[in-house]
């Protein structure tokens, strides 16, 4: 795991951590990809022995006075490797989250979700991260509505759309570090309306660093922009490491610090549209009033 690496067997424990017993020892950093002639090191010196079976903490190092044993389990351990595909040993660490990997539905541009239901997992929710996107949220909000519109992520890092103080806010968390709200100009109307926000890059992520792309961010009424401002940082890999997408409310720990969750929405939802094709929502007034009135007549 991460390019660690384990074999039990009858009572011992091989063990051969990566990128060694400490990050000071190994002068390198958690996420340091494991070339062929580190590997080869690693094999020759960096693994450890434990008997378990005696020594359950694992505190005594048997690799010098058991050496003929720790060979022939590291021998296992290869066996055992590419039994099921575990070549070749990856080192790099949180960098694989960005990997693509296999997903039970095809992939799509639109995505429609409703209030009431569970929250969906981030693994399973469109791919928000470092991507061009919008999200529009039809609502009827009577007087003094306040809520929850739509929420990815949770104390951890992600985003919200909500209503408070009776302006439409857009809140994004940097990985627990740094949060930034944009509002509109405005008070929002009552009745029922399309809120829509719009994330743009406005430059390149920088993985390495932990920083993913700066983005320029829109809030639209009615597909009319209502207000904007500026992330000069963002998440560079995933939205939470445990909460999902969440419609009306925000579930668990919340993104921002300025509400409770799970701050419910006071309004009525009737879906949230989240579009990853780039398009611009200013380019889309009219589909967005046309989407309103098809909506409202089938109330």
């Amino acid at each position: 795991m991460m390019g660690h690496r384990s074999l039990y067997h009858d009572g011992w424990r091989a063990v051969c951590p990566w990128p060694g017993p400490s990050f000071a020892e190994a002068a390198t950093g958690f996420g340091a990809p494991i070339s062929y002639d580190r590997l080869i090191e690693l094999d020759a010196t960096g693994w450890e022995l434990y008997h378990v079976a005696e020594d359950p903490a694992e505190t005594v190092n048997l690799a010098e006075t058991e050496r003929a044993r720790l060979i022939a389990m590291i021998g296992m351990w290869y066996v055992e490797a590419g039994k099921y595909n575990v070549l070749p040993v990856d080192g790099r660490g949180t960098a694989r989250f960005a990997e693509e990997r296999p997903q039970i539905a095809a992939d799509r541009k639109t995505y429609v979700y409703y209030p009431g239901t569970q929250a969906a997992p981030t693994n399973a929710a469109p791919r928000l991260v470092n991507a061009a996107h919008s999200i529009s949220i039809h609502a009827a909000a009577p007087p003094g509505a306040e809520g929850v519109l739509f929420s990815v992520g949770g104390v951890d890092g992600g985003f919200v759309v909500y209503v408070k103080d009776g302006r439409l806010t857009y809140g994004y968390n940097y990985v627990a570090d740094q949060r930034f709200t944009i509002r509109s100009d405005g008070p929002i109307p009552d009745g029922e309306h399309v809120f829509s926000v719009e994330f743009t890059p406005t430059g390149q992520p920088d993985i390495a660093h932990g920083k993913g792309v700066p983005a320029a961010i829109k809030l639209f009424v009615d597909g009319k922009l209502a207000g904007q401002g500026d992330l000069p940082v963002t998440i560079p890999l995933t939205l939470g490491l445990a909460a999902g997408v969440c419609v009306g409310a925000d579930a668990g720990a919340p993104v921002m610090e300025d509400y409770k969750p799970p701050f419910a929405f006071t309004g009525t939802i009737r879906k949230a549209l989240v579009d990853v094709t780039g398009e611009p929502l200013e380019d889309k007034e009219e589909v967005i009033k046309a989407y309103l009135k098809a909506a409202m007549a089938r109330q």
